[in-house]
């Protein structure tokens, strides 16, 4: 029997989590995932739906059913930022697959598939280049926050590598955010479908938090404490540094695992620090939302 999961509309964050919703409670079924609809779509949306293909395919053993979108400015997107190139291989579509054309955009980070840590260096070597338009030319960074820009999706991806024993992918794009900010934001995510946080830590920190043990202690655990799977002395510090990052510059960092998600928010933004009892889903997906720079005034903060 074939379920139908219909994709929202606008395909952001809070669309990929209607849709995980659906697909909780049929995600063991052969699925179309009906797309049709989609007017707007956001990196983390369009990760959301490679996460979800593949995930749906590993429970299956059936490659679901895609139904394009119908907007062709959606279709046009979906196409640049390289989704049905990297689809074609997760998805049954029905449609013939155009290589996108080669060109340099100042806003947009086409999606990179982050396999091994060959890949996260071809990743940081590419993203230079765009980071200096993204962040300099479009968004007013100064050359350190490039640097900086690059170093957090280093680390990001390190961890896909090291962490999730599966494929991840990362995408970025500028535009404004209108409804939260009003400005020019730079929007990154990174997604992988692998063994999550809990998973990834269990073996090294489950048995000192005993029955607290959950995606929420995990997250709480490598988000705020640095703990890391590994007992080496320094490591497990890159996601502490993204948060104090990425609070300095009044940005929002979410990332989800399991069933639950963590945030850090600024003042203009209304997201959940905390989010518990989601509907499970596999991996760890990780969205970082910058603004358009100004110059930071004492010491961060953060709620």
């Amino acid at each position: 029997m074939t379920e139908v999961l219909v994709v929202p509309e606008t395909l952001n964050h809070d669309g990929f989590e209607a849709l995980v919703s659906e697909w909780s409670a049929a995600q063991k079924s052969k699925l179309l995932i009906d797309a049709r609809r989609v007017g707007w779509v956001s990196p983390y949306g369009v990760l959301g739906l490679l996460a979800l293909g593949t995930a749906s395919r590993k429970l299956s053993g059936e490659r679901p059913w895609l139904e394009l979108p119908d907007s062709r400015e959606v279709a046009s997107y979906l196409t640049r930022i390289r989704f049905f190139e990297l689809a074609q291989d997760i998805y049954e579509m029905g449609a013939k697959v155009r290589k996108p054309r080669q060109r340099v955009s100042e806003a947009l980070l086409e999606i990179t598939p982050i396999r091994s840590h060959q890949d996260v260096h071809a990743v940081v070597d590419s993203v230079r280049e765009r980071a200096a338009l993204i962040l300099g030319k479009r968004l007013g960074y100064p050359p350190p926050g490039v640097l900086h820009f690059s170093v957090i999706l280093s680390e990001v991806c390190q961890n896909i590598v090291e962490h999730a024993g599966a494929e991840g992918w990362v995408a970025a794009q500028a535009y404004k955010w209108s409804p939260k900010i009003g400005r020019e934001v730079v929007v990154i995510a990174v997604m992988d479908v692998g063994m999550g946080f809990r998973g990834s830590l269990a073996r090294e920190h489950a048995q000192r938090y005993g029955d607290r043990w959950s995606d929420v202690t995990a997250l709480e655990a490598a988000f705020f404490s640095g703990v890391s799977r590994y007992r080496d002395p320094g490591r497990g510090q890159g996601l502490k540094g993204i948060r104090k990052q990425v609070t300095r510059w009044n940005g929002i960092v979410t990332i989800r695992s399991g069933t639950a998600q963590i945030a850090v928010v600024p003042d203009w933004d209304d997201t959940e620090q905390v989010i518990s009892r989601l509907p499970d889903f596999p991996g760890a997906q990780i969205q970082i939302v910058l603004p358009k720079y100004s110059p930071p005034t004492g010491e961060p903060r953060e709620r």
